[in-house]
């Protein structure tokens, strides 16, 4: 039975001995909860090349520098031009090699691109691939555009969490990305530790319903504070509530293609 988080779709043949001592992982993602997937397991123990379009590069690279740092530092960087038939090729043979694939784009971006996810998992013995959607692979909204706020309200955050003040409010910032990627992460380590064949859908609304769905507290609870300083209220009991604080990067990401020649000639994938 899968999680109640997740789905499960295609299957192949596990591969009980594995070639590698530990898992090779395409990450095709971007943004935020892909990347946190991918920046995850190569935390366990795995090593993650980053593939991007050279037209199209993550549009994270763009924004703050310590974000992009964070989540993508120490992985290996590949730019392909998807637009040509050679990268394209380029791009089927390095999701060949992979055990693990972590992408985030509506299904039919990546049929676009000659990349069939449930059919690359039947034809390719131990492959997992981690697909993150905002609302499912299938049904009306499979090639709907999501982000972090907009699944979290689709899943009921936003009434969640304003119950007390009486009016629906945003809870942190796109929290459904950062959850969803620590779910996947979860996800693509134990189907990989069990010999993988496995495509594992993961949507964004999905997560966060799951979160919901966990006993709330029987007594109300309310919320006070202003700018600087906020206190949730429980009965006589009152919990400040910490500020944020952001992680360090330990080391800057690579440029956009530093590595496409040298990952390419090492997996004997023709440059």
């Amino acid at each position: 039975m899968p999680a109640p988080w997740q789905r499960d779709g295609a299957r192949g043949a596990p591969q009980a001995e594995r070639a590698r001592a530990r898992p090779l992982v395409i990450d095709l993602s971007a943004l935020w909860a892909g990347p946190l997937c991918a920046h995850l397991l190569g935390l366990a123990g795995a090593r993650v090349v980053k593939v991007e379009s050279t037209r199209r590069p993550d549009g994270a690279r763009f924004g703050p520098t310590p974000f992009y740092d964070l989540l993508n530092a120490g992985k290996q960087s590949v730019a392909l031009d998807f637009g040509t038939p050679e990268g394209r090729e380029r791009l089927r043979h390095l999701v060949e090699c992979a055990d693990i694939v972590v992408e985030s784009a509506r299904p039919r971006a990546l049929l676009q691109l000659g990349l069939d996810a449930a059919s690359l998992v039947e034809a390719l013995p131990g492959l997992t691939w981690v697909s993150i959607t905002g609302y499912g692979r299938s049904g009306p909204g499979a090639n709907w555009v999501a982000f972090g706020d907009d699944a979290g309200v689709a899943a009921g955050l936003a009434t969640a969490t304003g119950r007390a003040a009486g009016t629906p409010l945003f809870c942190g910032d796109a929290i459904a990305d950062p959850l969803t990627g620590l779910h996947a992460a979860l996800a693509a380590l134990a189907s990989w530790s069990q010999g993988g064949g496995q495509l594992v859908e993961l949507a964004l609304r999905d997560v966060v319903a799951h979160a919901l769905a966990f006993a709330q507290p029987a007594e109300v609870a309310g919320v006070r504070g202003g700018r600087d300083a906020w206190e949730v209220v429980v009965g006589t009991r009152r919990e400040r509530v910490a500020p944020p604080r952001s992680r360090s990067p330990r080391e800057r990401a690579r440029p956009l293609g530093a590595d496409t020649d040298a990952v390419l000639r090492e997996l004997g994938i023709s440059c």
